[in-house]
């Protein structure tokens, strides 16, 4: 039991300083993540973005219903027509449906076909061919002949469906300029690694400096913050009194 009769003091003064909870400035930066964290989510970033060219053109391929949605025309035999230089847009068209040409009439349409190894072809380019279909025939499969607009004579031998990479249904002058220079001089891959290399040298750097910019902001400050507000060396002392000889003696 409490003896009731024990003397208190009739006024209790207390005398502190209050202040706010100091800023925890090491549960703030276990929040953010470190530096080695921060490279690593930009090398992912810049994977995905790589990543996210290849999903276009997969989603070109099953837009445009071929394998090959895009090429870039590497000559001038369809001129004026089609430029070398031009980007152009395939799309896959049942090979019975592709229209059929004459030779002086430039009606037919125009194809484009890897010519590589094919009977008759002893000239073949590299490149796949642009041309227009001139004629065209079926033997267990459908066979094309074609000519260029700008070329004086036809192609050398029929073209089988089996590689018909798509006729053209759209272009855009000039922008493959970029991929025939850059693959003419043998400069495409070197550059894309180039390029690539200095892309995530330059995050990493980036990253790396603004950590040691906002460590050496922090050590400046720290002895100064308080939830980001100053407080004066000289900040007044509240007193706070306490009358226990008002409080209610039941509660002992």
């Amino acid at each position: 039991m409490i003896n009731l009769d024990h003397k208190t003091p009739d006024l209790f003064v207390m005398e502190e300083k209050y202040l706010k909870k100091p800023f925890n400035k090491k549960r703030l930066k276990s929040r953010e993540p470190s530096p080695k964290r921060k490279i690593i989510i930009a090398i992912v970033l810049i994977i995905f973005a790589f990543s996210g060219s290849f999903l276009i053109y997969f989603i070109l391929q099953v837009a445009l219903d071929t394998k090959t949605p895009m090429v870039v025309v590497v000559s001038g035999s369809m001129e004026p027509k089609i430029y070398k230089g031009d980007l152009l847009f395939l799309k896959g068209k049942d090979p019975a449906k592709i229209k059929n040409g004459t030779i002086d009439g430039k009606e037919g349409d125009i194809i484009v076909f890897d010519a590589r190894g094919l009977p008759g072809w002893t000239h073949a380019p590299s490149e796949p061919i642009v041309h227009r279909v001139i004629s065209k025939k079926y033997d267990n499969g459908w066979f094309f002949f074609t000519k260029g607009d700008a070329n004086p004579t036809h192609d050398e031998d029929w073209v089988p469906e089996s590689r018909i990479l798509g006729v053209v249904g759209g272009r855009i002058p000039y922008i493959g300029w970029v991929k025939i220079l850059l693959t003419d001089s043998g400069l495409l891959i070197p550059l894309l690694v180039i390029v690539s290399a200095l892309l995530i040298i330059s995050i990493i750097w980036d990253i790396v400096k603004k950590d040691e910019n906002s460590e050496k902001s922090k050590t400046k400050r720290s002895d100064q913050l308080v939830y980001g507000k100053k407080i004066e060396q000289d900040e007044d002392v509240e007193e706070i009194e306490f009358d226990f000889t008002k409080q209610d003696k039941s509660k002992f």
